[in-house]
């Protein structure tokens, strides 16, 4: 992590959001509907502020991109509260530790997670490739699945019973 942040500096990115606590669930209606027709749906907590998403569409490739619509929650356990009543049920928790660094082109965001370390990067295509080789990542070593994928992968290889992708599921 020392590494990729003197990288990062090294590239002209400055650091925005210091290293913070995310817990995200995802929800769903029951059979999947969303997750059979590609979309998610996240509450997000990062340190002490709530995010409600919704992703849909998208193509992977060698990027991936998807249509995202975001808004602030001032409160988000009557945001899980509002989703249950109207019949959507968690289906997937992850959280991890993020910092945020940029430089006002793009965006890169390093995660800590219980699974591995990872980095996104975000930002027009061009702008990614040349980011990933200031960072010495080659385009074969891109991922564009998302953690509930990445976590099942990850069950897969270790065995583990885990069933959300948290620190003490994780660890137990």
């Amino acid at each position: 992590m020392r590494a990729l942040a003197r990288k990062l500096r090294g590239a002209g990115f400055r650091l925005v959001t210091q290293r913070t606590h995310e817990v995200n669930t995802l929800y769903d209606l029951p059979g999947e509907v969303l997750r059979k027709r590609k979309e998610l749906l996240r509450l997000r907590k990062y340190g002490s502020s709530w995010k409600l998403t919704h992703k849909s569409g998208g193509k992977t490739g060698r990027h991936s991109s998807r249509v995202e619509l975001e808004t602030g929650v001032d409160d988000g356990n009557k945001m899980d509260a509002i989703l249950r009543a109207l019949g959507y049920r968690p289906s997937f928790r992850y959280e991890k530790f993020r910092a945020e660094w940029t430089d006002k082109k793009g965006q890169v965001v390093v995660d800590q997670t219980p699974i591995g370390d990872f980095c996104e990067i975000e930002g027009p295509s061009r702008w990614i490739d040349d980011t990933a080789k200031k960072l010495g990542v080659k385009t074969g070593d891109y991922i564009t699945k998302n953690y509930a994928t990445l976590f099942a992968e990850w069950k897969q290889e270790t065995g583990s019973p885990a069933k959300e992708m948290t620190f003490e599921a994780v660890k137990a």
